[in-house]
């Protein structure tokens, strides 16, 4: 499926588009990992995923694969990627959004769009793991189905899921692979992070308490569609909903049960304060819209209340204690508007 204008009305399009996806009873494995070093610096290294299977290697593994946005929690915890797939570069070679803080001319990338994976490439690098997300069941994000076998033939593989649960839940997950890795998660840099953290938790409480009445709608927009998101199978958003955010909840979701496709001519159909607007690449942004007619009717986009949503958050405390900050000020500094 191609990465960028994705087909209307498909799980997968919408998610390489814009928009989440959850799993209904996905649960994860939440085994402890386990590593050990020798002082030659080999040993036995364990980690079990969310799809409950165990990696187990004679050594720490270094040579890492990873999707551009675990390859940039990763670095958030001072584990760095040999290579990346997913969107990593910008057309003029900046950072693509979801490439958080990485050097992406450091890093090789072996892919930079839905469908893009150059297994030639990969397996030169004799890699020792490849990590992605999940957010179907077993299936690992932007890893091509047509050629997973072969690409997971060459490596030992981890995923985690990052749908269908809370936002604390991948966060932990991150960590604990992280730290299997090799991080220090003692340093100053991880610590004040967590506090960062903690304390953007609060305000976000505290400003929903505030403000109760403050509705607010995650969306994301297609050239035909605008879809309007379901709090539950996004970890960002159920979270920012458990919280006390008055999330608009559709009530005529797709089959899949993720967000719900509205014609431009009925975007209107939520009264939404706040829009938080799918901030990725390959979903239209603000100034992308400004010639759809309803667009420009809503009142929150009178009032300039629009902020970004990071729909595939970095899930490392350092990349999502901004978000919590961001919709902590939206709800503060919001009128209300419908």
């Amino acid at each position: 499926m191609p990465h960028g204008r994705a087909p209307e009305l498909s799980r997968k399009g919408f998610l390489a588009l814009g928009g989440t996806l959850a799993l209904s009873g996905l649960a994860a494995a939440c085994a402890s990992p386990e590593a050990s070093e020798s002082e030659g610096g080999t040993g036995s290294w364990k980690f079990t995923d969310d799809r409950g299977e165990t990696v187990s290697t004679n050594t720490v593994p270094t040579t890492i694969t990873a999707f551009v946005g675990t390859a940039a929690v990763l670095h958030d915890y001072g584990v760095e990627c040999a290579a990346v797939f997913g969107p990593t570069k910008s057309e003029d070679g900046s950072p693509d959004v979801q490439a958080g803080d990485l050097d992406v001319d450091g890093v090789t990338v072996l892919g930079n769009a839905w469908g893009e994976f150059n297994i030639e490439e990969y397996a030169a690098l004799e890699p020792d793991l490849l990590v992605s997300s999940m957010y179907e069941d077993d299936q690992l994000w932007y890893v091509p189905q047509e050629s997973a076998d072969e690409i997971l033939g060459l490596a030992p593989s981890i995923g985690l899921n990052v749908a269908g649960v809370s936002l604390p839940e991948p966060l932990e997950r991150h960590a604990e692979l992280a730290e299997a890795l090799g991080a220090d998660m003692e340093s100053a840099a991880v610590t004040e992070a967590k506090d960062r953290f903690d304390a953007a938790v609060e305000s976000l409480r505290k400003a929903a308490t505030d403000n109760p009445d403050t509705t607010v709608l995650a969306a994301s927009g297609s050239a035909d569609l605008f879809y309007a998101s379901a709090p539950d199978p996004s970890a960002d958003l159920r979270y920012f909903h458990e919280l006390g955010v008055n999330l608009v909840v559709p009530d005529n979701l797709d089959e899949d049960g993720f967000f719900e496709s509205l014609s431009w001519e009925n975007a209107d159909k939520y009264d939404a304060d706040i829009i938080m607007l799918d901030n990725r690449s390959t979903a239209l942004q603000p100034d992308d819209l400004t010639d759809k007619p309803m667009w420009n009717e809503l009142p929150a986009v009178g009032a300039d209340q629009v902020i970004p949503w990071v729909s595939e958050p970095r899930f490392s405390y350092a990349g999502c204690a901004p978000l919590l900050e961001s919709l902590a000020q939206a709800l503060n500094d919001a009128d209300k508007v419908t």
